[in-house]
């Protein structure tokens, strides 16, 4: 009999309030942050999590958050290189793409929200069609990871007006190779590089009105560009000198107050305020003046000046009048400089370092004041208040925090977790804060400050948690009034362990200072006057063991009759716990024991260590039963399942857990010495570990500050299929990696380069947008399979007609039976291949008919032209034919019997396509129609209320006003 486990899985992931894999979106009230592979949603205000996006499966990091302009939609870039568009309104993705091979650095919306551009770290830079789900084209150019996309909007008026397409428009981008580049989206070609810095490029900005550009550098440093809107409008050409036009002039740098990274510029939406961050914990607002402000200010200047000669002179009065006109005529002589227009306004200083800033909408921050909000690198978001500009002199502008969300997570690693008795709390500690958590809701009720805290454990009666210190202290503190009842100066170093004895009488803590010291509970009332108030615990020393070493790992054995000590030597040390005899030492590890746990039965022990090892002992003689390569880095820590006694299953488990710096946790069987199950999820090293004690959940705290839950689930697990799994998994990925590698050059003498391949492609600027996934290499089986199965079916009854028409059957032998999909489906063949490729997600279709092959494609073709002809979805249709053709255009036109099929293609397709234009071209009139009854309507109510004094332009002027929401203040 093949022996079943029950598999564990994912079930919660909490403790984090937002990751710095990535950047930030702010709106004003909500905020939308990373959370490692998830995005939550932030109501500030009250500091509640709204919602997490979450795609099951799907593990990589969030890179890239990006709000579009129609204002439900989020598109988030991952490490994967695949970006996800999110609706925020449902929480659920509206479409995955798919093509870059490395994590999405950057991403844009153009105006309207239609088209969507990436840049990432494997240098490309990918347009999207959003509509449509498709990838437009890959521009190639840069020569390092792409920092910043920013669709440029065409100013000049000189654009033809008759035109009704709208222009495909201008990319600028940035990129850690120094330079900063402008695309033409029309011939999809690069038409102007600048060496924008000495170091990387970090960001850049467009102003509101997308005539100057800022750029921030690596040294520190923030330049100034400006945009040439008419060149741009007459198009690239050669100037006298015969030199190519430049659309981008370099205008001034900006100081800055300090010298640091400029790791983001963003400029506000509707407010003259551009932010900088160049400071870790710093982000510097300019104001941004206008033109007649400067030159007021100017004038003011020239003026007191004037005044302070004329009053040494002693002859003020009769010249005022004089240098007044002087004044005037001079003031608009002098040139307001670039640099002029941004003033330093004020500094906001947060709290921690700052991995991204945004700044709020205008609608919630009231009285003319700004939000600008602000994502920490520890696990914190907080939002500052920037007050309007004032006229007068007395005070300096200051900034004030309003909201701050901290309380859901801890600022540092999550070092040491422990679940109370009944599985009901969960006891967090990391380097400043110890947090309680409720196990069925996971939200945090209370949070203690503590030292850095390196063990902790409950005490009987889940009242009480005791946290052992890197100063040695241990600190004991009180839930239910969340306070710190009792501090011992315990050890002179590190409390590396502590461990309650299983009587509940007492603990045993061991330190770097070699020492073992055992401790009993003492009750005593919380308050001394009423005697009947609950009773706290303390603890008094009542013995030392002293070790020959540091000591790491302290365990009592179950059954109560021995104590285990480990020692930085890489021995542990087993003792009688009651007069503390020597008994056994297991020596095997190479490097120090890091854990270990003694199993329910008291007959094994696990010990992990710092050399990647497992070993299982056996505790009657300390043989060494098998010692298992177990993680790819040190095992942190080791715990055996415990069985639940309410179920009357009192057999001891001997199944163990196990967690690594290698980030994962791993279930083992400790009879069999088997791995059952590798779990993955944490995107750091995984310090801690705590097991249910009714062994229905385990609890792994990492140093990317989340803490995982992993439920035992009522699905069976066996062995062979699990590796199988594995293996599959791992084939599909290197499958998928071998499509997508790209050959290098003949000679280029790149590794693994392939010397066949043609040199001829790795230049071009622009491509074809591609990239097998395991979904895309799926999805075209499922069509393959379709297209056999379709095929079959009308050979034979292509065959069964035949020899009926020659009279080689007789009349009442039966047709062949209908396969059984499609009578189940009850659908022709043809309508069963449209239903297998609708079923196809939009943005893998491309890359999925990429993986048939060209016999396929024939056969495919042959659908197609049925479907034209029957006017099935005649979108899809037309899109499947024309990737084709653009693919395999040379087979087709070399082959008679293709170009034969395609002749009654495009008849059908043509009829089918004129009856889609007018359907669409009459609703369109209708629309137009019913818009232009509407203007004329309002614009006659105008007359009437007005009387005849109005123009027609004036009127226009209202009615364009009167589509625009108003703001109105109610004043109570």
């Amino acid at each position: 009999m093949v022996q079943s486990y029950l598999r564990h899985g994912p079930t919660e992931a909490f403790g984090l309030v937002c990751s710095s894999s990535s950047n930030s979106c702010y709106d004003g009230k909500l905020a939308y942050v990373p959370a490692l592979e998830d995005v939550l949603v932030w109501d500030v205000k009250k500091g509640q999590m709204l919602a997490m996006w979450h795609e099951t499966g799907h593990r990589a990091e969030v890179t890239y958050i990006l709000r579009s302009p129609q204002r439900n939609v989020f598109a988030v870039g991952y490490a994967d290189g695949s970006i996800r568009l999110w609706s925020a309104s449902s929480g659920s993705v509206i479409a995955t793409f798919n093509g870059h091979k490395k994590a999405v650095t950057a991403l844009a919306f153009d105006e309207t929200g239609t088209r969507l551009a990436s840049g990432s770290q494997d240098t490309d830079l990918i347009l999207w069609d959003v509509v449509g789900e498709s990838g437009l084209y890959r521009l190639r150019g840069h020569r390092d990871q792409v920092t910043a996309i920013r669709f440029v909007r065409q100013v000049a008026e000189s654009a033809p007006s008759t035109s009704t397409g709208t222009a495909p428009g201008y990319l600028l981008t940035a990129s850690k190779d120094t330079f900063l580049k402008l695309w033409d989206l029309q011939t999809q070609h690069c038409i102007q590089t600048v060496v924008a810095h000495r170091s990387e490029v970090w960001t850049m900005d467009l102003n509101p009105e997308h005539d100057l550009v800022f750029t921030g550098s690596g040294e520190g440093e923030m330049k100034i560009w400006k945009f040439d809107h008419e060149a741009l409008a007459r198009g690239l050409g050669e100037t006298g000198t015969g030199e190519v036009t430049k659309f981008l002039l370099p205008a001034t740098t900006l100081p800055l107050a300090s010298s640091h990274r400029v790791a983001q510029i963003s400029f506000h939406q509707h407010k003259p305020f551009v932010a900088v961050q160049s400071h870790d914990k710093s982000v510097e607002i300019f104001r941004v003046r206008t033109e007649d402000e400067i030159k007021k200010k100017q004038a003011r200047r020239r003026r007191r000046a004037k005044e302070k000669e004329l009053e040494k002179k002693g002859k003020k009065k009769d010249v005022e009048a004089e240098t007044d006109a002087q004044l005037n005529g001079e003031h608009d002589d002098k040139e307001v400089e670039l640099a002029d227009l941004f003033t330093p306004y004020l500094i906001v200083r947060a709290s921690g370092k700052i991995r991204s800033f945004d700044f709020g909408d205008e609608e919630t921050a009231g009285k003319g004041n700004t939000h600008l909000f602000v994502a920490l690198a520890n696990n914190a978001l907080e939002v500052y208040n920037i007050p309007p500009p004032t006229k007068t002199k007395d005070a300096a502008p200051e900034a004030t925090r309003v909201f701050s969300v901290d309380l859901p997570g801890h600022r540092t690693d999550v070092r040491t977790l422990c679940i109370s008795s009944d599985d009901a709390l969960l006891a967090s500690a990391s380097n400043g804060s110890l947090k309680i958590w409720n196990m069925k809701t996971t939200a945090c009720i209370r949070t203690m400050d503590c030292g850095y805290a390196i063990c902790s454990t409950f005490l009987p009666g889940d009242r009480q948690v005791a946290v052992g210190t890197k100063s040695g202290e241990i600190l004991i503190y009180d839930i239910a009034s969340s306070s710190l009842v009792d501090t011992i100066q315990a050890h002179s170093a590190t409390v590396w362990s502590i461990h309650v004895r299983p009587d509940e009488q007492g603990l045993v803590s061991g330190s770097a200072d070699k020492d073992v010291k055992f401790w009993e509970f003492e009750r005593k009332p919380a308050n001394s006057d009423n005697p009947r108030s609950t009773s706290l615990l303390t603890l008094v020393h009542i013995r030392t063991l002293k070790m020959t070493d540091d000591v790491l790992s302290v365990r009592y054995s179950p059954n109560g009759k021995l104590l285990a000590v480990a020692l930085l030597d890489s021995t542990v040390k087993v003792f009688y716990q009651d007069s503390l005899k020597f008994f056994l030492s297991l020596y095997g590890h190479k490097l120090p024991v890091l854990s270990m746990d003694i199993s329910g039965d008291s007959k094994l022990i696990v010990t992990c260590s710092a050399d990647k090892n497992v070993k299982i002992w056996g505790l009657d003689f300390g043989d060494c039963h098998k010692s298992l390569f177990a993680h790819d880095e040190s095992v942190m820590q080791v715990a055996f399942e415990r069985n639940d006694t309410r179920e009357g299953d009192n057999k001891a488990s001997h199944y163990f857990w196990t967690v690594g710096k290698d980030k994962l946790v791993k279930y083992w069987d400790g009879d069999k010495f088997e791995n059952i199950q590798k779990l993955e999820g944490h995107h750091g090293e995984v310090w801690a570990l705590a097991v249910s004690h009714h062994g229905k959940f385990v609890v792994t705290g990492s140093h990317d500050k989340s803490i995982r839950v992993w439920e035992k689930l009522d699905e069976p697990l066996f062995l062979e299929e699990e590796r199988e799994r594995e293996l599959e998994a791992l084939y599909e990925t290197g499958l998928a990696d071998s499509l997508n590698r790209t050959d290098a050059a003949i000679g280029s003498g790149a590794a693994g380069a392939d010397p066949s391949a043609p040199a001829a492609d790795s230049a071009a600027e622009a491509g074809a947008v591609s990239k097998q996934t395991t979904e895309t290499l799926m999805a075209g089986e499922r069509i393959m399979e379709a297209l056999e199965l379709a095929d079959g079916e009308l050979a034979a009854q292509r065959e069964y007609a035949e020899a009926k028409s020659k009279g080689g059957l007789a009349e009442d032998v039966a047709p062949p039976p209908r396969h059984p999909v499609l009578a189940a489906y009850d659908l022709e063949p043809e309508a069963y291949v449209l239903r297998v490729v609708e079923k196809v997600p939009g943005t893998a279709l491309y890359d999925a008919l990429l993986v048939l092959p060209f016999g396929k494609v024939v056969s495919l073709m042959r659908h197609l032209n049925v479907w034209a002809q029957k006017e099935w979805n005649i979108v899809l249709t037309s899109r499947i034919i024309f990737f084709l053709l653009r693919t395999h255009h040379h087979q087709i036109v070399a082959n008679r019997v293709m170009r034969t099929a395609l002749i009654p293609l495009r008849r059908s397709l043509r009829a089918g396509l004129r009856r889609q234009k007018d359907t669409i071209g009459y609703n369109l009139a209708a629309l137009r129609f019913i818009q232009r009854q509407t203007d004329a309507k309002r614009t006659a109510e105008f007359y009437e209320e007005e009387g005849a004094e109005l123009t027609e332009e004036k009127v226009r002027e209202r009615i364009a006003e009167g589509k625009k929401r108003k703001r109105v203040s109610i004043k109570a």
